[in-house]
């Protein structure tokens, strides 16, 4: 994706994994705020597909989401009743969206979130924080899987699950779960959770088209019970492509999902679950603020390639840089596999053991291929810097500068295994397991020749690799991490006074071992191999009470100690943090694992008009990372920002429907503070302490509002997110923007041949509201520049899904 899924090391070859209306009326408030975007909201019983497995329920994995969203009219809150904060997304809501979502966008609503996509489809991924804190720093999992990139902890949400696959996702903001597999979330933690597979026989199909030659083909096979009932299995698979908002270019992605579950008798069981996703997308251009203002809201990649310059023995042919690149030599070819199985086994009436082995696997590369080699920018051995000569453009001379396809190239093979052990004893329920995880990380940079019409001889970089000199590929990087991880988690539930009142407490023990290894290269002067083991460890204690004052009001409050690890990039030679003490490599740079000390105290109240949730926090941060990341290039820099404190409130409230109408509404308000100057080198100091942290809103207002019908909904969302600073000197900003989105469905009868026909239209930012939002942390002060990801223009789609059974 779109990034840091690098590789390095010694070049290696791909492995073969390929599989191969209505009208609508709109009622949109402007008052005060005016509208948001959002990701959707709903749930009508209208727009509800008649499954088991909609009611919002289900049991793969780790994670069990049971969805009131019926209920409460929105699909996007459930009645929470954890000693923590919670929000929670249904399959009522989701099943709403447009068929391509991603959870991000699914999310954006929910209090604390402040979300973007780079495109209105959801097929190019998107950027995301949770009360400031950034996607890097929450930790992601699929059916108990974790999914961050295992070296720089980054998120690519339009890997993930088709939405008609997705059951249900909860965000927990700040106090990351306590058996939850992660070394990198210092922020909390968000769980998806797949769909089971359906106990009768059924084939469902969903064709949508839209705006931009939007296309989503899908079709899903569910068994029903078969062998005596005990078994049932799923599998789908979906095709979809969506040309570029801006430039040339578009997004294709092929993917499966596959599930099963095989009851063993009553209180035994195993599931597992499959998810193989291959997208090949071009990249959609991220400005500066000064390009922005130079090339307009639509600038974009050339849509011209510079072309070579004809090869003549004895003359320098010195072909032109070409800024921006070619769309063609700026692509994100990837893929990946998420495999697992749970298997839950209850010993005695009151011990459960669940294990969980999985498997992640992916592949790829991303940013700007384009890139100008000279012929003599390989590297003698003899002196550790470049200047051996190849010809590259067969004149039979090393005089040249040639434009080839380099870039990162990343591959990750990551098995791991959780194990938890549940005993209840009398009113304690006690939970305690372990988890293990090996993640091999290759990070290389080989360089492939360009054809005559600016293609790439191979776009994953594999196929016919330029060699130096010596016979050995160009790399213009080559890494391997292994990060070895583990943690044991234990924690007791109190349940008393007839469970009016409950309280929780636990540890868990996050490590992980970073074995990091520079390669020297062809392609670059680090021409000196290096290894780095690092091991961050930490102990952190959790707890949490809640009363039940009476059937409709409930308090709580919660500590949590959360921690993160340094990115493996943090290590490599272009961070300045290693150096070389009597010859051995040595880590010398402010590399230290980021810690925040999380405190909320909230109250909850059900009452006939619906839920009401709200909660003050409280973050205390050590070490914060900021990582500074360069879309184009695909480049990341590693930052220890300090100390920083976040503080403010949360609400949210979700209706029950009244006379066909229903609504959800979310505010958040967050401050946060830098507390130390930055020193960027042994003598210069960034005077940021008393600044705002960036990339953080201090207000996030969201509202979805719905009229359903037995066999119709429509339904508008808005959401307002306030400025935001780009850099940790609050030099440059990013404006406050409201969005609007606007979806309506209608359920036709069932006919001999179809159950369920359903046609759905999504509207994106409805008012074609343009806005920007910072691709990353920047320090300012003429220190780097910001890159921004623009806000995509509006977006009209169809979906019309139908039942076989």
């Amino acid at each position: 994706m779109n990034d840091l899924h690098t590789t390095a090391g010694k070049p290696f070859k791909h492995p073969a994994l390929r599989l191969s209306m209505i009208a609508v009326h709109v009622l949109l408030l402007q008052a005060g705020v005016a509208h948001a975007q959002s990701a959707d909201t709903n749930a009508a019983p209208a727009a509800a597909t008649a499954s088991p497995s909609a009611s919002g329920t289900s049991n793969i994995g780790t994670v069990t989401i049971t969805g009131d969203g019926d209920n409460l009219g929105t699909g996007l809150m459930v009645r929470e009743d954890e000693p923590k904060t919670r929000s929670t997304v249904t399959r009522a809501e989701i099943e709403k969206e447009r068929a391509t979502g991603n959870v991000f966008q699914s999310i954006g609503l929910l209090p604390g979130v402040s979300t973007y996509s780079y495109d209105a489809s959801g097929l190019f991924g998107g950027g995301l924080s949770i009360r400031g804190f950034n996607s890097d720093q929450i930790g992601f999992t699929i059916n108990g899987v974790p999914v961050n990139d295992s070296g720089s902890f980054a998120v690519y949400p339009q890997e993930f699950l088709d939405n008609s696959n997705t059951c249900g996702m909860s965000v927990t903001q700040g106090a990351t779960d306590l058996d939850a597999p992660h070394v990198g979330s210092t922020g909390g933690n968000v769980s998806i959770v797949t769909c089971e597979p359906e106990n009768e026989k059924r084939v469902r199909v969903s064709q949508t088209v839209g705006g931009l030659n939007l296309t989503n083909s899908f079709v899903r096979l569910d068994s029903g019970r078969f062998a005596n009932d005990m078994a049932k299995i799923f599998v789908s698979y979906s095709h979809a492509e969506i040309d570029k908002w801006k430039g040339e270019g578009k997004a294709k992605r092929d993917h499966v999902d596959f599930g099963f579950r095989l009851d063993l008798n009553k209180e035994n069981y195993v599931t597992g679950t499959l998810n193989y996703n291959r997208a090949i997308n071009n990249n959609i251009y991220n400005p500066s603020l000064a390009q922005l203002n130079q090339n307009g809201y639509y600038g974009d990649y050339a849509s011209q390639f510079a072309g070579h310059l004809p090869p003549v023995k004895g003359t320098a042919q010195n072909e032109a840089s070409q800024s921006p690149a070619y769309y063609k030599l700026s692509q994100n070819p990837f893929e990946n596999v998420i495999a697992s199985v749970t298997g839950v086994f209850r010993l005695t009436p009151t011990t459960q053991v669940k294990i969980q082995p999985y498997y992640w696997y992916g592949f790829g590369t991303g940013g700007t291929q384009q890139y100008v080699l000279s012929e003599t920018g390989f590297l003698n051995p003899a002196t550790g810097k470049t200047g051996l000569g190849k010809d590259l453009n067969g004149d039979g001379d090393t005089l040249d500068k040639i434009i080839v396809a380099n870039s990162s190239v990343t591959r990750t093979d990551r098995p791991g295994i959780t194990t938890t052990v549940t005993q209840q004893l009398g009113n304690h329920q006690i939970q305690a397991g372990v988890w293990f995880e090996r993640a091999v990380h290759r990070q290389t940079g080989p360089a492939v020749l360009v054809n005559a019409d600016g293609t790439a001889s191979d776009i994953w970089l594999q196929d016919n690799q330029i060699t130096g000199p010596t016979g050995q590929p160009y790399e213009s990087r080559n890494w391997k991490t292994v990060s070895t991880s583990w943690q044991f988690f234990a924690a007791d539930s109190i349940s008393m006074l007839a469970d009016k009142l409950n309280v929780t407490a636990g540890f868990r023990t996050p490590h992980v071992r970073r074995d990091f290894t520079n390669f020297a290269n062809e392609g670059s002067n680090s021409g000196t191999s290096y290894n780095v083991v690092k091991d961050y460890n930490a102990f952190l204690p959790q707890a949490g009470v809640r009363y039940s004052i009476d059937d409709a009001n409930q308090v709580y409050a919660s500590y949590a100690m959360n921690f993160r690890a340094p990115p493996n990039f943090a290590f490599s030679p272009t961070n300045g943090n290693v150096t070389f003490v009597n010859g051995q490599a040595t880590v010398t740079g402010n590399v230290k694992a980021e810690t925040s000390n999380v405190y909320d105290i909230g109250y909850r109240n059900e009452s006939g008009l619906g839920v009401f949730s709200g909660s003050l926090f409280y973050v205390d941060y050590k070490n914060r990372q900021a990582t500074a990341y360069d879309p184009n290039l695909n480049n990341s820099v590693y930052t220890n920002a300090g100390r920083v404190r976040n503080y403010g409130f949360q609400l949210e409230f979700g209706t029950v429907p009244f006379h066909g109408w229903s609504a959800y509404a979310s505010i958040t308000n967050n401050h946060s503070r830098q507390l130390d100057n930055l020193q960027t080198s042994a003598t210069t100091t960034m005077q940021t302490s008393g600044k705002d942290y960036p990339l953080d809103p201090s207000w996030l207002l969201g509202l979805s509002i719905q009229y359903a019908q037995p066999k119709w909904y429509v339904r508008a969302q808005t959401k307002f997110t306030a400025r935001q600073y780009a850099t940790l000197m609050n030099d440059e900003v990013a404006p406050s923007y409201t969005t609007v989105d606007l979806d309506a469905g209608y359920r036709f009868n069932n006919t001999f041949f179809f159950k369920n026909p359903t046609v759905r239209v999504n509207v994106s930012n409805l008012f074609n509201r343009q806005y920007r939002n910072p691709s990353s942390v920047q320090v300012g002060g003429g220190s780097g520049t910001v890159y921004y990801y623009l806000g995509a223009p509006r977006l009209l789609s169809v979906s019309l899904s139908a039942d076989f059974q």
